[in-house]
């Protein structure tokens, strides 16, 4: 209780009219990050539901820690791997060889505190760059500093490279949160997901650094393409030369960004979200509908020049970040689409955009994200229709 008395002590030097009014943002972000908001509703309607912005946001971190995990731990795998071939280089090197724990890719240990030095560094600089912009904005404006932050940052870590230069992750995530969000007036007014407004800036600006085959896995002289990169240059059926079954990609021990490799993973974070109603099914159900009916089509149709044609449904479920997306992304409830019909509608936008520009330009073999921003941008005209569709029934029914 010594804490709480200790806020509500100073509160009244942070609010309206007191010595340092214009801080008050900072007050609340601390207060509100340590207690439950104590602000309720006082006049009609009121809401009467347990689940508020704090809580929403903490049960999406939440759901990411499988997520998390396996991102150090898969991260660390390759890395190790790597070393065994290349040897090893970097800062990185020198921290495991002090600790003394070796470069085992056998060694769950090694390689979770090996993938930790890589993951840490990328998320304290995205909290700090980001957060500073956050607490500039609040200030400013005079509003409180949302916990959606959290979230934002957390997802951007997740879907960056282990070798993104640090300088670069910073850029990035200023970029999202700025151009992203707090330019359209922050949390909730935001129509794009400020993650991956950043992570689609990184990858124009600087795609000599953000694609590639050397950027998966951190090592000096080391060179291995993603599933999607081999299946585009090369087929499907390339996988298992390369090493690649489909158990592997479910998994996750394979190339790619921090946190997108594991389907499996993606999957129970996506189970937690669908229990707690923080998801919703139908943007779930229309996103795997649009990709599986998309897929299949031009599997049927095929193609004697693109390989990525004859790519099933389950391969895309499996490679790149589709399972990342559709988990964390898709079923953001901000930047989506917000009646019934048209979550079916946008989920199976993006399913269809994801393998329409996976499969016809396999120049950027990844697409997830890409779609993901193209829905976005239809989400609000797609609700329009949907609403004005719903208008012009009802009017017919009570002529």
């Amino acid at each position: 209780m010594g804490l709480r008395n200790f806020f509500d002590r100073i509160e009244p030097y942070f609010e309206k009219g007191g010595k340092y009014e214009k801080y008050f943002a900072i007050y609340e972000m601390v207060e509100s990050f340590i207690y439950t908001p104590k602000t309720v509703t006082t006049v009609a309607p009121h809401a009467r539901t347990y689940v508020d912005m704090k809580r929403i946001m903490t049960y999406v971190v939440i759901a990411t820690i499988p997520t998390i995990l396996f991102a150090l731990y898969n991260t660390g795998l390759q890395t190790n791997m790597a070393i065994a071939e290349y040897g090893p280089s970097g800062w990185r090197a020198g921290v495991i060889e002090a600790l003394g724990i070796g470069f085992n890719p056998n060694n769950i240990l090694a390689n979770m505190l090996h993938g930790l030095l890589y993951f840490l560094p990328i998320y304290i600089v995205t909290l700090v760059a980001g957060g500073i912009f956050e607490v500039i904005f609040a200030v400013v404006r005079g509003h409180e500093v949302n916990e959606g932050f959290l979230v934002t940052s957390m997802l951007y870590t997740l879907i960056m490279p282990a070798s993104t230069p640090l300088w670069m992750v910073a850029l990035g995530i200023i970029f999202g949160v700025v151009i992203g969000k707090e330019v359209f007036g922050g949390t909730g007014k935001n129509f794009l997901n400020p993650a991956l407004v950043g992570r689609a800036f990184l990858y124009f600006a600087y795609p000599a650094y953000m694609s590639g085959d050397s950027i998966w896995t951190p090592v000096d002289g080391f060179s291995g393409a993603t599933a999607l990169a081999i299946g585009a240059s090369e087929g499907v059926g390339a996988f298992a030369a390369h090493g690649i079954s489909w158990m592997d990609a479910f998994v996750g021990t394979i190339q790619g960004s921090l946190g997108e490799t594991s389907t499996i993973a993606c999957m129970i974070g996506l189970a937690f979200l669908l229990l707690t109603k923080i998801a919703n099914y139908r943007l779930i159900i229309g996103c795997m509908a649009g990709m599986m009916a998309f897929s299949g089509l031009l599997n049927f149709i095929g193609s004697d020049t693109n390989p990525m044609f004859a790519m099933p449904w389950y391969w895309h479920l499996v490679t790149g970040g589709f399972a990342f997306g559709l988990a964390f992304m898709v079923t953001e409830p901000v930047s989506g689409a917000h009646t019934n019909m048209g979550r079916y509608i946008y989920g199976a936008l993006i399913g269809f955009m994801v393998v329409m520009i996976r499969v016809v330009n396999p120049a950027f073999p990844e697409g997830m994200m890409l779609a993901i921003l193209f829905g976005n941008v239809f989400a609000p005209l797609i609700d329009y229709f949907v609403v004005q569709a719903n208008i012009k029934r009802r009017a017919k029914r009570n002529v």
